[in-house]
């Protein structure tokens, strides 16, 4: 289950409901209250076996916004990231197989890798049933910092920091909308085939700004798409709206943020570098 009942039930300590409960508590109370909540609550994806066993559009949502934003990260980095480096690394080695691709110019392929290696990587992550969990990130409250450490308020210029660093953390939302996503193609139950030629029809965007080979990308996009409907066709013969529901399930991967999946999956082991960077080295690496 993807959460179990009492997270679901866990009483929000945020001022929007507070107001609407209209039940006042001391500073302390909330203080210590947001401390504990930070500290217990963890949520987990939800592995393949029980894909089909609930369904969570009957759940109850949660009415405060301050829970969905919360900030995560992974329960299992080590774990974790080895299996999301091994998705990426074959990523890359499909792009990089397709000659195709391969004989675009080098700034239509990095624009491509700019714009399609989180959809990519995310359509490796429903491909190899990737299971992870995330947990809560771990903040001290003021009264814990004062008591255990005797210190007092953060300047304006820390507090700054710390905010913004807090703006590219990964949220409790960003990992539910990427769960969605890997349910409704795990729902497909895609072939090989057909996530190798829907790679391929979202690898050539044409929409992308600044393509110098604009025309032949389109051509090579619904070259795979065609491709793609002809394997539908043939392995699902009776199911007419297939070929639409995998195009409409994979429109959503679009939407997964490039921050959610570096922050997510690759900060714990890049540390500061920079991942698109890494990615285009990985990409234009030729083997001797």
């Amino acid at each position: 289950m993807m959460f179990p009942l009492e997270e679901m039930k866990t009483t929000c300590h945020c001022s929007g409901y507070r107001e609407q409960q209209q039940q006042p508590h001391t500073i302390l109370y909330n203080i210590l209250s947001r401390a504990d909540s930070n500290y217990s609550n963890n949520d987990s994806l939800i592995n393949n076996n029980q894909v089909n066993q609930y369904n969570y559009n009957k759940m109850i949502p949660h009415n405060c916004h301050c829970k969905q934003q919360r900030a995560v990260c992974l329960k299992n980095p080590e774990g974790t990231c080895q299996m999301a480096s091994d998705v990426l690394v074959k990523t890359i080695c499909f792009m990089k197989s397709l000659p195709s691709f391969s004989q675009l110019p080098v700034e239509d392929q990095l624009s491509l890798l700019r714009d399609c290696w989180v959809p990519l990587f995310s359509l490796g992550l429903a491909q190899e049933r990737t299971v992870f969990e995330v947990k809560d990130v771990p903040q001290a409250s003021m009264l814990r910092r004062i008591l255990l450490n005797g210190q007092g308020p953060q300047s304006e210029e820390e507090q700054e920091v710390e905010d913004e660093g807090k703006m590219f953390l990964p949220t409790l939302a960003g990992v539910h909308k990427l769960r969605s996503c890997l349910n409704r193609l795990w729902t497909l139950d895609l072939s090989p085939k057909e996530y190798a030629y829907l790679k391929g029809a979202m690898l050539f965007n044409p929409d992308i700004p600044g393509l110098s080979t604009t025309v032949l990308i389109n051509s090579l996009q619904q070259e795979a798409q065609r491709a793609l409907q002809e394997v539908v066709l043939t392995l699902h013969p009776g199911d007419l709206g297939r070929f639409s529901c995998i195009l409409l399930s994979t429109s959503d991967l679009q939407t997964i943020s490039q921050s959610l999946i570096t922050e997510l999956f690759f900060r714990p082991v890049i540390g500061q570098a920079n991942l698109f960077d890494l990615l285009s080295e990985m990409l234009f690496i030729r083997q001797e």
